[in-house]
C-alpha cells in the first residue's frame, strides 16, 4: 500500500469517528417553548426503542437524555450518521416546578416531553 492510500484511508477513518462523536454529543436536534403553564421539548431520536431511551430531571434545572441502540454492521465500510449512543444535558431556560409530574411521549422518532413551569397558574376565564 502506497504511502497516499495510507494516508487517505486513516483521514477516512479519522473523519468517520469525528463525524460520529459530532453526532452523540452535539445533536439530536432539540425544540423548546413554553405554552400553557408547561415547557415542552421536542427531541429528534429517530431509530432508537423506546425501551432504550433514558430520562432524568436533575435538581440543577436540568434534563438528561441518554439513549441507545444496537446496529447491525454486518458488511457495513462506512458509518456516520447513526450514532450508537447519545447523550445530552439541556439545561431548561426556566425553573420547573420541583418533583413535578413530567411526562414524555416517544411517536414517530419524536420525544415529546413536558414539565410543569414553577410559577404559573392558568387563570379560566368565566
Amino acid at each position: 500500500m502506497s504511502l497516499t492510500s495510507y494516508v487517505k484511508k486513516e483521514i477516512s477513518k479519522k473523519i468517520e469517528e469525528l463525524s460520529r462523536s459530532f453526532y452523540e454529543n452535539v445533536l439530536p436536534p432539540v425544540d423548546i417553548y413554553e405554552e400553557g403553564g408547561y415547557l415542552n421539548i421536542n427531541v429528534d431520536l429517530p431509530g432508537f426503542q423506546k425501551d432504550k431511551i433514558h430520562l432524568r430531571l436533575t435538581s440543577s434545572n436540568e434534563i438528561v437524555i441518554e439513549a441507545e441502540r444496537e446496529l447491525q454492521e454486518g458488511g457495513v465500510k462506512y458509518l456516520t450518521q447513526r450514532p450508537k449512543r447519545l447523550s445530552r444535558v439541556i439545561r431548561l431556560p426556566v425553573a420547573v416546578k420541583k418533583d413535578s409530574q413530567v411526562t414524555a411521549k416517544y411517536e414517530n422518532g419524536v420525544l415529546h416531553i413536558s414539565i410543569p413551569v414553577e410559577g404559573t397558574t392558568t387563570i379560566k376565564i368565566e
